[in-house]
């Protein structure tokens, strides 16, 4: 699997990784976090997908996908937020999504090993067609 691993780590860039790897490896192969860079929000033990950015300690940008618009994967401010790295925290942002519906996708995201397309979101229970609709243009795998 190839990913791209940014922010504060001693060697950013596009790694290529086996399949199954997780977070805490994508670090490694990039030289590990520098000095200072908070890792609290990271969830390392995660799974990573082919095709993801993972984002360390960015001013202004949550670790690795912490919130919306921001970090593994997203480009910035707006960018779509990553199924597969947000929180329950961050779905709640998300118009349509409350606290149990973000708990639901989180969930689903655990029991499938992650989303391989924004689509897969209309398996989640509490997810319909117009829900679906509105969420659409506002995440990513």
């Amino acid at each position: 699997m190839v990913v791209d691993v940014g922010g504060k780590v001693r060697r950013p860039g596009v790694l290529t990784l086996p399949g199954g790897s997780r977070v805490a490896d994508a670090l490694r192969a990039a030289g590990g976090a520098e000095p200072g860079a908070d890792l609290t929000g990271i969830n390392r033990a995660r799974v990573l997908m082919d095709g993801e950015q993972v984002l360390v300690g960015l001013p202004g940008v949550p670790v690795a996908g912490s919130g919306p618009g921001a970090g593994a994967g997203a480009g910035g401010p707006g960018a779509p937020l990553s199924l597969n790295a947000a929180t329950v925290e961050q779905l709640d942002t998300l118009p349509g999504v409350g606290p149990v519906l973000a708990r639901h996708i989180v969930d689903h995201r655990a029991e499938q090993g992650g989303f391989r397309s924004v689509a897969e979101l209309r398996e989640v229970n509490g997810i319909g067609e117009r829900r679906f609709a509105d969420l659409e243009p506002l995440v990513r795998p």
